[in-house]
């Protein structure tokens, strides 16, 4: 007999209050968002703090500085993340609704962009202050770890993002329809909480990893190897989670049950793991590159 976890009871709204027919509620969701950014701030304050981890033992920025690269990286995770879905997962939906597009309450946003908008917030960023963007990235990359964690976390109790059916004994029954729709099983329909599996990899260990290599190992002396790092780190991760995790349904058909967008004989790559190995490749030349480079004195 498989073993089974229920989904737990808990409400995507933490709570709601109605004011004159209109309701303001505050979901887990966005709390993940405020509190891995407020984390992520932290991070970065501590790093500015010790001027030693820096080139040439002193810090690039000052803490108002911190606070201006943090509204930045707010509007380009929003931003990035929204257009990310659009263009990557659902184009031909939001071209036929070009409307909903600016609607980010109903739900859909991409890592991908939103990390694409985050670098174009710190290219901003540095130009405006004259700062080297290498730091500006690196600084990103350290601060970002909690808000996946959160993020993912978040996800699971929305209950999306869920993973292929398995019977492994931690499989989870997630509520909905398009959950419980597994053919070929029958009952209680139990699925890979992929996105614990994500919040474990790119939260918890890439996080604690980066904390390791900037505060114990010094490695923001080298502009760009941290950032190298992240960009390897979240791409291997999301490639080898997407092996277990269900595809968008605007990917799966009757001939492509798995939502591959490239076939490899009898395999192929999800949307997830095609944006990923440009990630992997970009940090292993960003790990290079500053390897190469001398160390300021």
């Amino acid at each position: 007999m498989q073993t089974i976890l229920p989904f737990p009871d808990i409400a995507p709204e933490i709570f709601s209050i109605d004011l004159g027919g209109f309701t303001l509620a505050l979901r887990w969701y966005a709390l993940a968002y405020i509190v891995g950014i407020l984390a992520g701030w932290r991070l970065a304050i501590m790093a500015v703090r010790r001027p030693a981890l820096w080139p040439g033992g002193t810090a690039p920025f000052t803490m108002e500085a911190i606070d201006d690269l943090m509204t930045s990286v707010i509007l380009g995770i929003i931003i990035g993340g929204r257009l990310g879905f659009v263009l990557f997962y659902q184009p031909g939906y939001y071209l036929a609704n070009p409307a909903e597009i600016a609607m980010i309450w109903q739900g859909g946003m991409s890592f991908h962009g939103g990390m694409l908008g985050v670098a174009a917030a710190g290219l901003y960023f540095a130009w405006r202050r004259a700062v080297p963007l290498a730091s500006v990235l690196d600084i990103m990359a350290l601060a970002t770890p909690p808000g996946l964690l959160l993020g993912r976390i978040a996800n699971f109790i929305n209950a999306e993002l869920w993973g292929r059916p398995t019977d492994l004994p931690w499989g989870v029954v997630f509520p909905g329809i398009r959950a419980q729709d597994c053919p070929g099983i029958e009952g209680p329909c139990a699925r890979h909480p992929s996105q614990l599996y994500e919040a474990g990899l790119e939260g918890i260990i890439l996080g604690i990893a980066l904390i390791i290599l900037v505060f114990g190992r010094g490695w923001l002396r080298r502009p760009g190897q941290i950032t190298g790092v992240f960009l390897i780190g979240y791409g291997l991760s999301r490639f080898a989670v997407e092996f277990v995790r269900q595809a968008d349904p605007q990917f799966i058909t009757e001939t492509n049950p798995l939502g591959h967008v490239i076939g490899l004989g009898g395999t192929g790559l999800s949307m997830g793991q095609l944006l990923s190995l440009p990630m992997i490749a970009i940090g292993i030349g960003f790990v290079i590159w500053a390897r190469r480079r001398p160390v300021p004195a």
